[in-house]
């Protein structure tokens, strides 16, 4: 019997900009859990956001994976975006992403299917080829300590995964016969109904590796401002230059994720955002912990390299009230031309997190819930 292979549309992929933004605009979620605060109160933080900005008119809401980090209870995306998906029913959802080495291919095809089942049309699969972590967790996650190797065998991960997606495996490879379910091979079995799609591919990036790649097999492509923004321009140059046309792109579609907390109050955006750059001190030496509170941020002695730090992070997070942040996003599309804008918010509170994209909604006139 014939093999009936699942289609990616190009409307699955590029987005519509509302209101007077410049792109579509989306959200990358940490899942971000704050001193004080359970991992279930920022779960419930992510339902209510995924709900507001699909409300407002987001276009898509990803989920990072990260690992052994007690302030970012991302760790299983399949599992929050299965959650997510039972309390929206029209923006995107996607991992942002799922670290290709941390899983065997056929796992990420079994889960990402399951997901499309429950969402058809809403699911993206955003694949990164980092750990997520340190080098230890990355070993016991990998149940080997030959790091390298997963990322230098990316191309090969990403050709199997999409060969699981698609069920199109050739005649004498030794997995023809093993199958993604939910997938495509379900349309051939007697008297089998499948959906046609599949979730579209993205790669993700901080450098050029993954952008040459995107472009090269032309896929969409997601680079991580947010916490690489020298490379920004470089990276989005690279992947349009080696952009070819595929038969799920004609031309690049990039998009980047920003860092963005906007406030009523300047003062509380710099307190904020202050609070953030202490958590992410303590991840870079070795500490992890919970987001701290902006009084433990206020309260703290900043090292004099602590404080070049604190800045430095913070020269590239858009901070401040809703009109600096607009104006900051704009300044940013301008300079990189990008298709898109993933907005990422840090902050100890979810109540902050969630009042930042209803402010910027209301900034750039995005719609309201009918």
């Amino acid at each position: 019997m014939s093999r009936r292979h699942p289609t990616v549309a190009e409307d699955e992929i590029r987005g519509t900009a509302q209101g007077t933004a410049p792109v579509p605009l989306s959200v990358l979620d940490l899942v971000t859990v704050g001193a004080g605060r359970t991992a279930g109160d920022a779960l419930r933080t992510s339902v209510a956001i995924a709900r507001l900005t699909e409300s407002r008119g987001f276009h898509r809401y990803w989920i990072a994976e990260h690992h052994s980090m007690p302030g970012v209870a991302s760790s299983s995306p399949a599992v929050i975006l299965a959650h997510l998906a039972a309390h929206t029913t029209r923006i995107r959802l996607g991992s942002g992403g799922v670290m290709l080495p941390n899983h065997a291919p056929l796992v990420i095809a079994e889960q990402f299917g399951t997901l499309e089942a429950m969402a058809p049309g809403r699911i993206d699969l955003g694949l990164g080829r980092a750990p997520g972590t340190d080098g230890a967790t990355a070993a016991a996650l990998r149940r080997s300590d030959r790091l390298n190797e997963g990322a230098d065998d990316f191309p090969q991960q990403l050709a199997e995964l999409t060969r699981f997606l698609d069920d199109d495996f050739p005649d004498g490879h030794p997995y023809r016969h093993i199958h993604a379910v939910p997938g495509p091979v379900q349309a051939t079995s007697p008297g089998g109904v499948q959906s046609p799609h599949r979730p579209p591919l993205w790669l993700l990036g901080s450098s050029g590796f993954s952008a040459q790649l995107a472009g090269s097999l032309g896929l969409p492509f997601a680079f991580a401002h947010h916490f690489s923004a020298q490379n920004t321009v470089p990276a989005l140059d690279l992947y349009r230059e080696s952009f070819r046309p595929s038969a799920v792109l004609d031309e690049p579609y990039a998009l980047i994720g920003v860092s963005a907390l906007a406030t009523d109050d300047e003062r509380e955006a710099r307190r904020q955002v202050r609070a953030a750059a202490l958590s992410m001190i303590r991840l870079r030496t070795g500490r992890p912990g919970l987001v701290p509170t902006p009084e433990e941020a206020e309260a703290h002695e900043f090292s004099p390299m602590e404080e070049e730090f604190a800045n430095s992070w913070n020269a590239n997070v858009i901070h401040g009230t809703a009109d600096e942040v607009r104006s900051g996003l704009d300044d940013l599309h301008k300079r990189t031309g990008a298709d898109e804008l993933m907005l990422t918010g840090n902050a100890h509170s979810g109540d902050v997190r969630l009042r930042s994209y209803e402010l910027v909604a209301d900034a750039y006139g995005l719609p309201t819930a009918g």
